[in-house]
Formats: C-alpha cells, sequence, structure tokens
C-alpha cells in the first residue's frame, strides 16, 4: 500500500469541507488527518460530519501535530502567506488556495521561505493536474491546431452579498483574485511563456469597491489573450484556444464535474455549422482528488511541486499588471 501524505486543513472554509476535503479522502496518496478553526465546536462539527480524526480549536495546535505531514490553507486571500509561513515553519509542506498572495513582493518572499525550510509550497490551480488540460497543452504542442495566436477565456458568477468574503476588499477580495487569476494561468500555460504587456478595463461595486467587472488583453511573443471576469454576471465559464488551422475549447473547464466525464472539442475546419468539430471525453474524474494526488506525489518523490512558486509569482506579476492598468488606463508592462 502507497504512504499517504497526512494533511491537515486549516479552517472550515466552504471550499474545503463541500469539495476539496471529499476529494482528498479519496485520493491514493493523500489523507486528512486533522481540522482547525478558531471556532473548536464548528471544527468538531466538520470533523464529525467529515469523518476526520482530530479537530483542533486552533490553527497553532494542529501546527504543532507531528502527525501532519502538510496541510492545505483554504483561509481567506489575506491571510494566505502568514498561514503559508507560519505551516512552513512548523516543518509542513503547504497546499495553499489560489492566489498563493496578493502581490508579487508577498510571493517572492515564500521563495527565501521554501529555500530554508525545506518544505513544498504549491498553490492550488487544479487546472495544472486536470486532464482535458494536460491534453490541451499535448495537442498544441503537437502542432493540431497550428501555430496558437489566441486564447480567450470568459469566468463569471453573480454573488453581490456584501458579507461574503469574495466582496471584502480587506481580505482580498474581488473577481481578479478569484477567478481572472485563473483566466491569466489559462493563457500562460496555453502560450508556455508570459505576457510582456496588459491592458484591462476594471469596473468597481460603488458599495463594497471590490472590482466586479474585468476585461483584459494579455501581449505575448507568440500570440495574444483576452479575457473577462465578473462576480456580478450570469455564471458561465468557457476557454478557447484559436490555432492558425484550428481550435480547441474546454467545456466547464475551471467547475469541472466530478460525476460524468469532461469534454474537449477540437475544431479542424472553422466551418460554421460545426461539422468539422471532434469531441474528446475524459473519464469521470474529481479534479481536487487529482490535485491533491500531484502534490502528495512531489513531496514523496522530493519533484517539482505541480505548481512551483516561480509559477505562481510569474501568475502574481500579470494579475498586479491588470490592477495597475485598470488604474492608469493604459497599457502596463509585465514585471515579475
Amino acid at each position: 500500500m502507497a504512504r499517504k501524505i497526512r494533511f491537515g486543513v486549516l479552517s472550515t472554509a466552504n471550499i474545503g469541507v463541500t469539495k476539496v476535503i471529499p476529494a482528498m479522502q479519496q485520493g491514493e496518496f493523500t489523507s486528512v488527518a486533522a481540522i482547525a478553526s478558531r471556532d473548536l465546536a464548528r471544527a468538531r462539527e466538520v470533523a464529525t460530519m467529515l469523518g476526520i480524526p482530530t479537530a483542533y480549536g486552533s490553527y497553532e495546535e494542529l501546527l504543532a501535530d507531528p502527525g501532519i505531514d502538510a496541510v492545505y490553507n483554504p483561509l481567506p486571500n489575506h491571510l494566505h502567506v502568514p498561514l503559508t509561513v507560519k505551516a512552513a515553519e512548523a516543518g509542513k509542506h503547504v497546499l495553499c488556495e489560489k492566489p498563493i498572495s496578493l502581490t508579487v513582493a508577498e510571493a517572492r518572499g515564500l521563495l527565501d521561505l521554501r529555500a530554508r525550510t525545506g518544505v513544498k509550497i504549491s498553490e492550488a490551480f487544479m487546472i495544472r493536474s486536470a486532464p482535458q488540460w494536460l491534453r490541451m497543452r499535448e495537442l498544441i504542442a503537437q502542432g493540431r491546431i497550428g501555430r496558437l495566436l489566441s486564447v480567450h477565456a470568459h469566468f463569471s458568477y453573480f454573488n453581490s452579498d456584501p458579507a461574503n468574503i469574495r466582496n471584502l476588499p480587506e481580505m482580498g477580495g474581488g473577481g481578479i483574485y478569484d477567478i481572472g487569476c485563473y483566466c491569466i494561468q489559462s493563457a500562460r500555460m496555453a502560450f508556455d511563456q508570459e505576457p510582456k504587456r496588459v491592458v484591462a478595463l476594471i469596473e468597481r461595486d460603488p458599495r463594497m469597491r471590490t472590482d466586479r467587472l474585468a476585461s483584459g488583453i494579455l501581449d505575448f511573443p507568440a500570440g495574444q489573450a483576452i479575457f473577462i471576469c465578473s462576480t456580478q454576471m450570469i455564471p458561465y465559464q468557457r476557454v478557447h484556444f484559436f490555432g492558425a488551422h484550428g481550435r480547441i475549447e474546454i467545456e466547464i473547464p475551471f467547475n469541472a464535474p466530478n460525476d460524468r466525464p469532461t469534454r474537449l472539442f477540437i475544431d479542424s475546419t472553422g466551418d460554421l455549422d460545426y461539422s468539422g468539430i471532434a469531441t474528446e471525453s475524459f473519464p469521470a474524474a474529481d479534479q481536487y482528488t487529482l490535485q491533491g494526488d500531484a502534490f502528495a506525489r512531489a513531496v514523496l518523490d522530493n519533484t517539482e511541486a505541480p505548481v512551483p512558486l516561480e509559477d505562481s509569482i510569474a501568475n502574481m506579476a500579470v494579475i498586479q499588471a491588470i490592477f495597475r492598468s485598470g488604474d492608469s488606463g493604459h497599457w502596463e508592462p509585465v514585471q515579475p
């Protein structure tokens, strides 16, 4: 039986309770051994509900547990770096929800932390381990659609609750941090390079001051990418990859279902009746299980994390440039 990395979960955040923890409990190389909350009763409630052996009433108690190998950090965005630092200094590997930081400077500081502590630190971009995304990269590398020229990404949902952490600017709320980061990651993955400059339009909610609608253009050496993300729009998500001789489309790219096959479409003709589209299906799988196992294997085999800090820094550099452009109204250079 393969050894499993024993995870402790920092907080009872909804994404962990409803998606990530149940998925990691099914992993080949992952188990969830403990959960912590500043509310011990809530931690015990979730532990009982999900069958987690141990509940703690503070993050520090969990980090002091010698039976924990790694932590999953789904805390609000502004706490990602502080608790990642505490976890690493306690000798725990860290799988941290995106965005791993709120600035490039914060993310770069984690490089020294990684070097000093020797632990693995990885941002939880689950798409990096999902088979439909790996296949997209393979098809582009094989030249299936010719030279990649453009990536189009859309990601939106509707949430106008002023008390929700996604709408609290002091906690790192807003659409760009929450979902625009996926659109940026998509383009960088496909082009396999960094954009030189970006330009953006950002509309902020007049009450909450978080960005609720953002559009951006990323200028890559090999082509261009555009994205739209919104926290107050009809829910929708799709990504298209356009080449000189074909197009790839990922259906439900970011919240891929775990109870049915996922699909990828390849358009080789450009016929407007869609007659030239081939469909590739991938067996039902949980992308959070795949993400956890990929991180655990990196720990067990002492190989590079699925999303290394260098990649997180590069993604954050684009996010910062998007924010600068939204303020300036001009093209802004990407400065990692």
